[in-house]
């Protein structure tokens, strides 16, 4: 079932979509906490860009604005909308970069593995290692043959970037994780055509094996992913490919991982035409991962299945576990009907 508002009536939560009971959920956060904001565009649920950082929580405002100033991280076009998967990514993730005893367990929920020691990634604003990165493409590395005119790559515009990235070690040896982060996204158009010639320029020699990730199938072609979330996953598995190649920083393994709320149904849906003919199944994110060789390096997972457990465990009076409860009620669904 579809995640609704809290005192929405029955028969009007059986028609709402994930999105907009969010949209609803989060005017009537932004009522109690920031009732004198301004209404981006007269939308309730979008502020003035001016004042974007108070849609992150508290603890990471000033945090985040330095973390991407320093790295010149270019923010994402809607980062003033509280339903951004951007501000929910860096709400979660970001108070955790420097608390790797956390990380641990979630990382190790996420691919069931015994808690790994968690490495560095980079330094955070003030120097200290951070164990979580944001933004990441690479590295300093052009792994996707996205840069014009060997001009560096900007982090989060203009190339392939994840999310997040994690860095840590098994038994095995190093691993790094890429993240992609969704909350309310839903897609069904083709990417526009325009770039094809572009893409396929940058993409079809490192797609499919053995210079890429994908298994060879004469029935596919790499266009066939110029769909959303396709060429997002297929983009993001290429670049956790060419980074295991190179053995980027002393790397075993480079995974990627895909976390959604539980609740968004909608994004689950196989857009591609050329993919759903496939007859591989009928949810996106099964479907990619039954078209890599390694389907184990693509791996997905609820928000509430990873964070729950230790939200619960850093307790009500926890700063990072009570905004986060709070502002993104749809976790209590899962609590509630779990109990």
């Amino acid at each position: 079932m579809d995640t609704q508002p809290e005192n929405t009536p029955s028969s009007r939560r059986s028609s709402l979509t994930f999105e907009v009971g969010e949209r609803l959920r989060q005017t009537a956060f932004l009522d109690e906490t920031l009732p004198a904001r301004t209404c981006f565009q007269n939308s309730p649920y979008r502020v003035g860009p001016s004042e974007k950082a108070q849609l992150l929580a508290p603890m990471i405002r000033s945090t985040a604005a330095q973390y991407f100033s320093k790295y010149k991280i270019s923010w994402h076009r809607h980062a003033n909308h509280a339903l951004s998967s951007q501000q929910c990514c860096l709400n979660f993730l970001m108070p955790l970069a420097e608390r790797p005893d956390r990380l641990s367990q979630l990382i190790g929920r996420a691919l069931d593995i015994r808690p790994p020691d968690m490495m560095p990634v980079e330094d955070g604003p003030d120097g200290r290692p951070w164990y979580v990165g944001f933004e990441w493409n690479g590295g300093g590395h052009d792994y996707l043959n996205e840069s014009k005119n060997g001009k560096p790559l900007q982090r989060g515009a203009n190339s392939t970037s994840a999310d997040a990235v994690v860095r840590f070690c098994t038994d095995q040896g190093p691993e790094f994780l890429l993240i992609e982060w969704k909350y309310t996204e839903k897609y069904g158009a083709p990417i526009p055509k325009s770039g094809n010639s572009e893409r396929c320029r940058r993409y079809s020699g490192i797609a499919f094996n053995p210079k890429g990730p994908l298994k060879t199938n004469p029935d596919l072609n790499v266009t066939d992913f110029f769909y959303e979330p396709f060429y997002q996953l297929l983009r993001q598995q290429m670049m956790a490919h060419q980074m295991q190649l190179a053995q980027h920083d002393g790397a075993r393994r480079v995974r990627v991982l895909h976390i959604s709320p539980a609740g968004n149904h909608a994004l689950h849906r196989v857009t591609s035409p050329p993919l759903r003919e496939l007859g591989c199944g009928t949810d996106a994110f099964d479907l990619f991962r039954s078209l890599l060789v390694q389907p184990n390096d693509f791996v997905n997972r609820t928000i509430e299945e990873l964070f729950l457990p230790t939200l619960r465990e850093a307790g009500a009076d926890d700063p990072w576990a009570s905004y986060l409860t709070r502002r993104y009620s749809f976790l209590s669904d899962v609590a509630s009907n779990a109990s």
